[in-house]
């Protein structure tokens, strides 16, 4: 298996706790909830940010997991990578240029894998909720502790609805302030009509500084004695 190197984000303290809670979270949904969708609203929510320090933060409890570039129109997980060669991903597997165990990659981090998105297909809604797809789906289950798919933004795309249909529990990213209600009821809606349930919302970019008194007071007390220099938008 090919090794690739993950530039790992610093996280603060108040970061790096919001991951521990929500791979707990995660954790207390059940081991049946192993393959999980990661979608947003819009682009540049943070949904692939949250989609890799979640499954890091998996693998530093001690499970093996998968993380599957399922953005086969606009990813950015490979410049959060090391790569030395060119990279096979998803869109390769799934036009059968490429068998399952060539477009898996080990990295520097332990029990720590990655499927990339690979060429930008003309197609990628039915490559997507194709067959060959489910079937990859059944055998990584079978290997990993957690399948952590990060998928377009839903508002965007159908993409993430097809992948829902196939995963155990979805989870959506949204940046604090920038979406209206009416248009994440829409989105909501739209992942209900999958057979998916919606495990919970993320909400992300939060601007700490307009937090109250007991926020600001606990987070200089912590950072404090956690080494928290600055405010990181989770």
């Amino acid at each position: 298996m090919k090794e690739v190197n993950i530039y790992r984000p610093a996280l603060d303290y108040s970061a790096n706790e919001s991951y521990k809670s929500l791979r707990t979270n995660l954790l207390f949904c059940g081991e049946e909830k192993k393959v999980i969708a990661i979608t947003s609203c819009t682009p540049n929510e943070g949904k692939s940010t949250v989609a890799l320090n979640l499954a890091l933060s998996l693998s530093d409890s001690g499970k093996k997991v998968l993380l599957i570039d399922a953005d086969l129109r606009k990813s950015v997980l490979m410049g959060r990578t090391e790569v030395e060669e060119q990279v096979k991903g998803l869109s390769h597997l799934l036009s059968h240029q490429e068998t399952l165990e060539n477009v898996i990659y080990a990295t520097n981090i332990p029990r720590f894998h990655i499927i990339y998105a690979g060429t930008v297909p003309p197609n990628p809604a039915e490559l997507l909720g194709g067959e060959y797809f489910k079937r990859v789906l059944a055998a990584v289950r079978k290997v990993y502790d957690y399948v952590i798919i990060d998928t377009p933004p839903l508002g965007s795309v159908i993409d993430s609805a097809v992948i829902a249909d196939e995963s155990d529990g979805s989870i959506i990213v949204m940046e604090s302030g920038a979406i209206s209600y009416r248009f994440a009821q829409e989105v909501k809606d739209q992942l209900e009509k999958c057979d998916c349930p919606i495990l919970g919302v993320i909400l992300n970019k939060v601007d700490m500084s307009k937090q109250g008194y007991y926020g600001k007071y606990y987070g200089k007390y912590y950072g404090k004695y956690y080494g928290k220099e600055k405010d990181n938008s989770q």
